[in-house]
C-alpha cells in the first residue's frame, strides 16, 4: 500500500476507528498522489518567471483556444473555460455551495462538515461513495421502491447487496418500523450502508417530521448496538417539497450524531437548478474531526484523479455565475411554483372516480415523479401498449407500478395524459375478457 494511503488511514483510525472500519478495501488504498497536479499547484504560487508544469497550451498569457469556440462564450474569460479545473472543483464554487447548504438546511448550522467536492453530477458522487465504502457482500439498505441505477453503482460495480424494506406502511407513510427491523437484522455484519433518497425516486415521497425522528432513532439504536453506518443522503431532488414534509436534508440532523454514523451528502445543480446536461454535483462529508474530513477529501480526490481527472470547468463556471446571480432566487422560486402546480394538478385529476377500478397511487408530496399502483394490468404490458397505441411514454418499475414524470408534462396536458393511461388500461382489460 502506498505510504500516502497509509498515512491517511492512520489519521482516520486514530481519530475515529469506526470510520476506518467503514472504508472498503479500495477506500483504504486510495490517496491523492503528489504528482503533476500538486507540483503545478506549487508552481502557480511561486513560479513568477515561467510555469512549465501542467499539460495545457497558452498563448499571450491566456489558455490557447479557438476563436470560433470562444465566440460562443463572450461573457466568460478563457481561464474560466479551457484549463483543467482542480480535481475537487473550483474553490469558489465549493465555497458558494457550502453557503447554500447552510442557508437551505438550518440543522447544519453549528455542525462540522467538509467543503463540498465537485463531482460529475450525482451518479458520479454515488459511485465515489460506493468505491470508498462498499465491499463485496456489504449491505446497502434501500426501500423497495428505489432508483434502478443503485444496482449498477453498488451491486454490479462493487459487489454489495441491495437489501430492501417496504417504503410505505398501511397508512401511506414511511414504514419506519420495517426500516428499523431490516436495519437491525444486519447487526451481525457490524456494518451497513444506508441510502436515503428524499424526495424519493420513483414515488416522489418525502417523510414528515415525526417519520424523520423515527428514522434517526433507528439509526441511533443500530449505532449504539455496535453497527458502523455509512448514511448516504441522495438529495438529487432537494428543495422540491410541495406539501407537509421536512423541508431540509437529513444530513444536518445526522452530522455529529454518533461516532459510528458517517453522513455523506450527494447532491447537485442538475435537477435542483434544471441543468441536467451540465453534470455538476457535489459530495460532502460530515465529521467532528477536521483531520478525518481532510483525509476523506484526499481519498475522494484520489478517486477523481484516477477516473475522470476533474469535472468540466465550463459547467462549473456557469453554475457558479448562476448561484451568484441576482436573478437566481427569483427564477428558482418561479420554477418551484410551476412544478408545485403540476403536482397539485396530478392530485386533482387522480381524484376522479373512474380511475378507482384501474389503479391507486402511492403517496407523493415532492420531487419530479409519482407512481400508480395498477390493480389488474401488468405494468410492462401497459407501458408497451401506451407507446404503441397512444404515443405515451411512462416507466414500468415492476409488474404493478408505473412511474409518471409530471415534471415533463405541461399542466394543461396532465388530465389528457391520465385519460390516455386510463384508455390503455381499459383496452387491455377488455381484450383479456375477450
Amino acid at each position: 500500500m502506498n505510504s500516502l494511503a497509509e498515512k491517511l488511514n492512520e489519521v482516520i483510525q486514530n481519530q475515529n476507528p469506526f470510520i476506518y472500519a467503514m472504508l472498503s478495501e479500495l477506500g483504504r488504498k486510495l490517496y491523492y498522489p503528489k504528482g503533476i497536479l500538486s507540483q503545478s499547484a506549487e508552481a502557480r504560487q511561486k513560479a513568477y518567471r515561467f510555469n512549465a508544469t501542467i499539460g495545457i497550451a497558452t498563448e499571450e498569457d491566456a489558455p490557447m483556444h479557438f476563436q470560433h469556440i470562444q465566440s460562443h462564450f463572450l461573457d466568460y474569460a478563457p481561464e474560466d473555460i479551457y484549463p483543467y479545473a482542480p480535481p475537487a472543483g473550483k474553490q469558489r464554487l465549493r465555497e458558494v455551495w457550502k453557503e447554500k447548504l447552510l442557508k437551505d438546511n438550518p440543522s447544519l448550522r453549528n455542525q462540522s462538515f467538509g467543503l463540498p467536492i465537485v463531482t460529475s453530477a450525482l451518479t458520479h458522487g454515488l459511485s465515489i461513495a460506493a468505491d470508498l465504502f462498499a465491499d463485496p457482500q456489504d449491505c446497502v439498505l434501500v426501500p423497495d421502491k428505489y432508483w434502478g441505477n443503485y444496482q449498477s453503482i453498488f451491486q454490479v460495480r462493487r459487489g454489495a447487496l441491495l437489501v430492501t424494506y417496504k417504503l410505505f406502511n398501511e397508512n401511506g407513510r414511511f414504514h419506519t418500523s420495517a426500516f428499523r427491523e431490516v436495519l437491525l437484522k444486519q447487526k451481525t455484519a457490524g456494518k451497513a450502508i444506508v441510502l436515503l433518497n428524499f424526495p424519493n425516486n420513483p414515488t416522489g415521497y418525502t417523510p414528515h417530521l415525526n417519520e424523520v425522528e423515527e428514522i434517526i432513532s433507528a439509526l441511533c439504536e443500530a449505532a449504539q448496538e455496535g453497527m458502523n453506518l455509512v448514511v448516504i443522503l441522495d438529495d438529487a431532488y432537494f428543495g422540491l417539497f410541495y406539501e407537509d414534509s421536512v423541508k431540509e436534508s437529513l444530513f444536518g440532523r445526522l452530522a455529529g450524531l454518533h461516532p459510528r454514523i458517517l453522513p455523506v451528502k450527494v447532491d447537485g445543480a442538475t435537477k435542483e437548478n434544471y441543468v441536467w446536461g451540465l453534470r455538476v454535483g457535489f459530495i460532502t462529508y460530515a465529521s467532528t474531526s477536521p483531520a478525518i474530513l481532510d483525509a476523506l477529501e484526499q481519498k475522494t480526490k484520489g478517486i477523481i484523479r484516477g477516473t475522470i481527472s476533474s469535472s468540466v470547468h465550463l459547467s462549473q463556471t456557469i453554475i457558479l455565475k448562476s448561484l451568484e446571480s441576482e436573478e437566481f432566487d427569483l427564477e428558482k422560486h418561479q420554477k418551484f411554483k410551476l412544478m408545485e402546480r403540476r403536482a397539485s394538478k396530478v392530485k386533482e385529476v387522480l381524484r376522479q372516480e373512474k380511475y378507482e377500478k384501474c389503479w391507486s397511487y402511492y403517496p407523493f408530496n415532492s420531487g419530479y415523479f409519482m407512481c400508480l399502483k395498477l390493480k389488474h394490468i401488468n405494468a410492462e404490458e401497459l407501458r408497451i401498449h401506451l407507446l404503441d397505441q397512444y404515443g405515451v411514454g411512462v416507466v414500468a418499475i415492476n409488474s404493478t407500478d408505473l412511474r409518471i414524470a409530471f415534471s415533463c408534462v405541461e399542466e394543461q396536458d396532465i388530465e389528457e395524459l391520465f385519460n390516455l393511461i386510463y384508455k390503455g388500461v381499459k383496452d387491455l382489460t377488455e381484450s383479456a375478457v375477450m
